[in-house]
Formats: C-alpha cells, structure tokens, sequence
C-alpha cells in the first residue's frame, strides 16, 4: 500500500510538471504556496499541430517558463540565515525562467502578445497566468525583497529596465479601451508602488554613474538606457527622460569609429556599439543623428548588402553562456531596424541597414524554439521584441520605420 501511495504521488507529480528539485521540496504545489500553470491550450510548440504561427509557440515558451521554479540562477545578498529561502519565496511573482530578469520580460512577451492580440486563441490563458502572479500579495514581497538591505543595486540596470518595459507595456495597453485595458489598469495600479520604488533607485543611481558601461551583457548602461527612455515617454516622467537624455550625450554624443571589428566577444547578447547606435536615435533629431552616425559607425555601405556584419555563431547551444549569441542576432536585428528608422528615407544606409537585421533576425529566430532551456528560457522575449518592432515609434515620414 505504501509503495501504491508513492507511485501515485510520482504519477501526479509528473503531470504538474513540477522538476525533480521541486518534487523532492515539497508534496504538493499548494503546500509551496507557488502557482502552478497547468496547459489549458493546445501546445503551438508540438511539430504535430500545423499550422501555427511564431507567436503562438512564444507565448507557450513563456507560459511554461514564467512559474518554473527550478532550475534556477539567483543573484542574492544574504544578511543573515533569515534570508536563505526559495526562490518562490524570496520575489513572489518574479522567480522563474531560471532568473528573475528573464522571468520579467517573460511576463513582458505575454502582455506584449496579449496587449497586440497576436494570439487570441490563447488570450484566456495568459490572462489567468498574468492574474494570478500579478495579485497584490505577491508584489508586495517584490516590493519587500527590494526594500532589504544592500538590494538597491539589485539587477541594475539590465532587470529593472525591463521591469519599466513590462510596466510600460501594461500602461499602453490600460490606454485603450475594452476588458482588456480594464485588466491592465489593475495590473499595473498593483505593480506602481514596485515600479516607483525602481525609479526612485534609477534617479539616485544615474547621476552617479561618471562613465557608460560598454559591455555585451546585463550590465551594459546603453540597452537599459533605451528602455529607461521609452518607459519616461509613456508614463510622462520628464525627469526621468531627462537625466537619461543628459547622460547618454555626455558619454555617447562624441564617440567615433566605434571597434565593430572587435565584435562579437564570445559570450555577448547585446552589441556594444550597435546598442549605443540604438539610443542615441532617441535623443538627437534625425539630421543630427545622421551626422553623428556617419562618425560613430563610418563604414557601414551604401550599396544594400546584408554580408557586411557576419552573424553570431553558437557552437553549443546547451551552454548558457556560449548561446547568449543567437540574443546578440536578435538584439542586433532590432538595433539595426531602430537605426534605419531615424535615418532619412533616401539616406543610402538604409538598406544596408534593413538588409543585416534581416538576416540576423531570421538567424536569431531559428534558435528560438531550442528545445535547451539555457536559451528558450529566455530567447522567445528577444525574438518578440524584435517581431512585434517595440522601441521604434511609428514615423509618417519613413514607411519603414
């Protein structure tokens, strides 16, 4: 009888899809007080269900990722034993897709698709998914697990900008109207206590900062500055949009020739030089820009080709640190896309310009549904933001933009 009750136990467990490491913590996902998504749709992801479409199986990615506890990488100060918790229960709402930045844009790409109806089929269940992580309760130890000692600096600036992107996405979609808006206005007036408490540490942080931050990962300063920008133009924050503007003149406005030779270095997601590119669109006019760009990248061509910047190479896409690289397509899909954006229509770069982030994009998105959580975890947020083109503002004066 015993052994018929552990079999069963095992049994149930494997239909939650709890992991092996959550199975051995706890006998139930109740008795953990973590939501536990079940399927309620059918999986877009399965190669037997044609056809489906791109944003279909994103979503899926991250509806299976967003309460997945373990594995998990956290990034945690300890002051004292009363801190040693799961990650559940040290940030309630934020604690899957192996980490907590990747957990945010995870719930990001869902109000993103959500917000834009690109999956209406799934509507329903990325509403209860989003709901029931977006419940006073669990922001409130959010909001706690910041306010600890020694936290300020807790995923700056590369998490708290996407934190800014998915309450940017939520004030968007709370603009319009219908029972979706409705749902994010209380969302999102859920999320503003964190939200206030994020930008209140930005505000402090950024006139600190004497020199940018010129890496290829989570703590490079011109990624997270572009996200801090739009986040300033949607919520009407001026000071915020200033203080961001300021800085990235002073460190960016005299750059030239930036090393694009030098690039990528083997474990970057984000392009030193093109992400630079990507900000300073959102903080000079477009004549301006043009002249500042032909002195910061000076040899991209005229000519409309797509070879000029070869794409990222993954040797062992089951290695965190090496599939960073098909991000690096991605993110330089969508940088080259918001650098042709500001430029003027018959500025010659154009193309050439449109042509790689073509080519890198389509590249990036191959790797996407790798069935390796080292990149799937996270890969579906950068291939959304690239499709679905958030950061580049509609321009009546340049179709493609």
């Amino acid at each position: 009888m015993i052994y018929r009750k552990a079999l069963i136990a095992l049994m149930i467990a494997a239909l939650a899809g709890c992991s092996s490491a959550e199975k051995e913590q706890a006998s139930s996902p109740d008795e953990r007080g973590v939501f536990e998504r079940r399927n309620t749709a059918p999986d877009p992801a399965d190669n037997s269900l044609t056809p489906r479409s791109a944003e279909q199986a994103y979503a899926r990615t991250a509806l299976n990722c967003i309460n997945q506890q373990y594995p998990n990488k956290i990034s945690h100060v300890l002051n004292s034993a009363a801190d040693v918790a799961e990650p559940a229960k040290l940030t309630p709402v934020f604690y899957g897709c192996f980490d907590w930045h990747s957990a945010v844009h995870g719930h990001w790409l869902l109000a993103r698709l959500w917000g834009q109806d690109l999956v209406p089929d799934m509507d329903d269940e990325i509403a209860a998914a989003l709901a029931a992580n977006f419940t006073a309760e669990k922001i409130a130890g959010e909001l706690a697990y910041f306010q600890g000692a020694d936290r300020t600096a807790f995923e700056r600036p590369y998490g708290i900008a996407w934190f800014l992107q998915l309450t940017a996405e939520l004030r968007e979609i709370a603009d319009g109207e219908g029972d979706k808006a409705a749902q994010a206005k209380t969302w999102l007036a859920r999320l503003q206590p964190l939200e206030a408490l994020i930008v209140g540490n930005i505000k402090d942080w950024l006139p600190k900062l004497a020199y940018p931050i010129r890496l290829g990962t989570h703590n490079q300063s011109a990624f997270a500055f572009g996200l801090f920008l739009d986040w300033a133009a949607r919520s009407g924050d001026a000071e915020m949009a200033n203080l961001v503007r300021n800085k990235a003149l002073s460190f960016h406005r005299k750059d030239r020739n930036c090393p694009m030779a030098y690039e990528p270095s083997g474990e970057d997601f984000l392009s030193s030089c093109l992400m630079v590119a990507d900000l300073m669109r959102r903080v000079m006019d477009g004549g301006e820009y043009a002249n500042w760009l032909s002195a910061f990248l000076p040899d991209i061509p005229e000519d409309g080709s797509d070879d000029w910047l070869a794409v990222g190479i993954v040797n062992d896409p089951t290695d965190g640190k090496l599939v960073h690289l098909d991000g690096l397509n991605l993110s330089r899909a969508w940088a080259l896309e918001g650098m042709a954006s500001a430029l003027p229509v018959n500025d010659r770069r154009r193309g050439s310009l449109l042509a790689s982030a073509n080519l890198h994009g389509n590249s990036g998105e191959l790797s996407v549904r790798t069935p390796h959580y080292s990149g799937s975890h996270w890969l579906a947020s950068f291939a959304t933001y690239w499709r679905t083109a958030r950061g580049i503002e509609k321009n009546s004066s340049n179709p493609d933009s």
